[in-house]
């Protein structure tokens, strides 16, 4: 079974791994459970949040339940579970351990 520790770290690895990918990447870039995804301090643009959401869907299968990011608290600003990359692995990790 996985555990949250190892939910947390593919997905601050994947989101390490999309910045990698970009020109202006730096070296100095931590990814993080405090690291914001939405806003104006975010690591990551729109295009890149929907590639790492397809990444995350892809793993739940792997891991036999349905990742939903589209839900309508996923989209609210205040309750997001894009507003920090620890937000968006606890979710993923509470999806996963609902499903049995």
């Amino acid at each position: 079974m996985i555990t949250k520790d190892e939910i947390n770290n593919e997905i601050f690895s994947s989101i390490l791994s999309i910045l990698k990918e970009k020109d202006d990447y730096e070296e100095s870039i931590d990814v993080n459970k405090d690291s914001p995804l939405i806003g104006g301090n975010s690591l990551i643009d729109s295009m890149d949040l929907i590639t790492l959401c397809i990444l995350l869907e892809d793993r739940a299968m792997e891991l036999g339940f349905e990742f939903d990011w589209t839900s309508d608290s996923a989209m609210s600003k205040s309750k997001s579970i894009f507003r920090t990359a620890g937000n968006l692995a606890a979710e993923f990790f509470d999806q996963k351990s609902k499903k049995k």
